[in-house]
């Protein structure tokens, strides 16, 4: 199955949850609508959304939960690109300028916080106690993960397990809640829970490698951001990992000089990407996210075999083929 195929299953319903994007965003206060559509609206791929959606369908799920659960996590996830974007100085996201660039910190602060609440606000009116604590425990890790991955900036010595206790608690916990979520309003056996929430995290681990190599390997254009930003930013990641820790006392002086420059020129940079390549640094992280790719496939092997097993199976195959 392709990913076009996977999206067309669930056109309808993610039809639905652009509607309830809109309809929560309306709020008397003007800069809040404008901001937050600014940054919906932007290009993001609504990943975490259809994999709220893809996962209800295999759960046999057959109410109406899912699609305001879809805007939840939709809404968390945008909620942290603000707050990221003034953590990081970013000026652009998805190729266009970032919301702090155009309307400052301030704003882009408090309507990152604004939609966290309203994320809360539309749980609790679900009136789900068990998947309102799978949200707590959720946004509290990714709180937890950024925070960690601010004191490893710039930590040339770190180690692939502190990465992946980073990622894991930034990125894939939230791809975990996406999965068990479904299963829960569905009333699945814990075995199939867990089983969706594994599936779930091993695809979030492995989306994040997968941008760790896009960083250094995609175009600009393509990238929506100035290629080896991950460096710029003082983000130590998996690639560079494996590049350091195999480099010569020399090349490691320049990973490190670079890694703690206040700006990285195009000469340094060129001298950074030339090591991750001498080094296998890409190759490395490509075949540790194909590793979480087969975990997430055989998590699926809990369920019986239909077009909706295959349609995750299929988004596993993309997070390791996008270009993006």
């Amino acid at each position: 199955m392709q990913i076009q195929e996977v999206l067309a299953l669930i056109r309808e319903d993610m039809h639905r949850v652009e509607e309830e994007f809109r309809r929560n965003l309306l709020s008397d206060v003007y800069l809040i609508k404008r901001v937050g559509e600014y940054i919906l609206n932007s290009g993001g791929k609504r990943f975490r959304p259809l994999m709220v959606l893809l996962a209800s369908r295999l759960c046999g799920y057959g109410g109406q939960l899912h699609i305001p659960f879809a805007v939840v996590v939709e809404f968390i996830h945008t909620a942290t690109l603000l707050h990221d974007d003034v953590v990081d100085n970013a000026t652009l996201r998805r190729g266009s300028p970032s919301a702090n660039a155009i309307w400052g910190n301030g704003p882009s602060v408090l309507v990152g916080d604004y939609l966290l609440s309203k994320a809360f606000s539309i749980t609790v009116a679900q009136g789900d106690l068990r998947v309102l604590s799978i949200l707590s425990d959720t946004t509290t890790r990714m709180a937890e993960g950024e925070v960690l991955q601010l004191i490893k900036r710039s930590d040339v010595n770190a180690t692939e397990e502190e990465y992946l206790h980073v990622i894991t608690n930034k990125t894939a916990i939230l791809f975990s809640a996406c999965c068990r979520i479904p299963a829960v309003i569905t009333g699945l056996s814990e075995e199939k829970e867990d089983a969706l929430a594994s599936y779930g995290m091993s695809i979030g681990i492995a989306y994040q490698l997968m941008d760790d190599c896009l960083d250094y390997t995609s175009r600009a254009e393509d990238l929506g951001k100035s290629v080896g930003n991950d460096l710029k930013e003082g983000k130590v990641t998996l690639p560079l990992i494996k590049t350091y820790r195999d480099a010569t006392e020399e090349e490691k002086r320049i990973i490190r000089d670079a890694v703690e420059a206040e700006d990285v020129d195009s000469e340094t940079l060129n001298k950074v990407l030339a090591l991750i390549r001498k080094y296998g640094g890409i190759e490395y992280t490509l075949e540790f996210a194909k590793g979480y790719i087969n975990k997430a496939k055989n998590c699926l092997e809990h369920f019986e075999p239909n077009t909706e097993r295959a349609a995750l199976s299929a988004v596993a195959d993309y997070v390791i083929e996008r270009t993006s």
